[in-house]
């Protein structure tokens, strides 16, 4: 945004694709959208996502977090990379990447994404908002029991705050998945879930204790307009945690939204339904970071 090039120092976390990704988005003069995952998942899983975006005329990117594998294959066969990873270390990755773009992006962010999407949002990166499903931060107090149990199979032992720490089937059934078909959710078990950073976990479980979390979103009159989406049967951002979300947000002069998507989980992003959530998305961006009409030459 204030300099479309890296120096050796920004981008000391950024590899080579991600690098490719500002260029190209630069290169084509339209308007970027910044996908971010959450835990358990991998920028690919933003795929389908993305085509709908650049078919609509924007440019999309899809970093990973810091040491992200390219593949679900490697992210099993080597999880320890997932190790340690931080909200102010992902976020702080993020914002390097959005500082290199040209234009201010729209920010789409699921889960602890959703979470990461809101602190740049409140740094003043976004230039339009989409917390889906997201994280916790301070301030936000509800916590349902079906958050904790969500979380305890990282939560239950301390050692898990730096270690990578994966799911089993039964576990992402619950966590992710309680909203779709059995044949479905060993579908998207196979086809999307790798390990995660304890780390993430803990910091937001801890944020409301810690007046130095890093779980913490600034409220910013420049932020920029936020929507937040959550699916109605959410086990591991419950429509309570969403609208407390919503209510520290919101403010004078701010454009914040909020929408339940019925007979839906955590897995929002990725199962059958997602284009339904990804079309809301774009109808939000849409209103906020226009596409310019391009004129055929004669």
């Amino acid at each position: 945004m204030n300099d479309s090039k890296f120096s050796k120092t920004d981008a000391t976390t950024i590899v080579e694709h991600e690098m490719q990704q500002v260029e190209r988005t630069n290169a084509t003069g339209r308007p970027p959208v910044v996908f971010i995952h959450g835990l358990w998942l991998l920028p690919s899983s933003w795929d389908r996502w993305a085509k709908v975006f650049e078919d609509a005329g924007y440019t999309t990117l899809s970093p990973g977090w810091p040491d992200d594998p390219e593949t679900v294959e490697e992210a099993n066969a080597k999880p320890e990379v997932f190790a340690k990873k931080s909200i102010g270390e992902v976020a702080g990755h993020f914002e390097q990447i959005i500082r290199g773009l040209k234009k201010k992006p729209a920010i789409i962010g699921h889960s602890f994404g959703g979470l990461i999407a809101q602190i740049l949002a409140g740094r003043g990166l976004a230039a339009v908002t989409v917390a889906i499903d997201p994280a916790p931060f301070r301030g936000v107090l509800p916590l349902p029991i079906s958050t904790l149990k969500s979380a305890w199979p990282v939560l239950r032992k301390p050692s898990n705050r730096n270690r990578a720490v994966p799911l089993t089937f039964d576990q992402f059934r619950y966590a992710f998945a309680n909203a779709v078909s059995e044949d479905e959710a060993k579908e998207l078990y196979e086809k999307f879930a790798v390990p995660a950073s304890g780390k993430p976990l803990f910091q937001s479980g801890a944020a409301n204790l810690n007046p130095w979390t890093e779980a913490k979103v600034e409220k910013n009159p420049e932020r920029g307009p936020l929507l937040i989406l959550d699916g109605e049967k959410d086990h591991v951002v419950p429509w309570a945690i969403a609208h407390s979300t919503f209510k520290q947000q919101e403010g004078d002069n701010l454009v914040t939204e909020i929408e339940k998507i019925p007979d839906t989980g955590h897995s929002i992003t990725i199962d059958h339904g997602w284009r339904n959530v990804a079309d809301k998305s774009l109808a939000f961006v849409q209103r906020y970071l226009t596409v310019p009409e391009i004129t055929a030459s004669a």
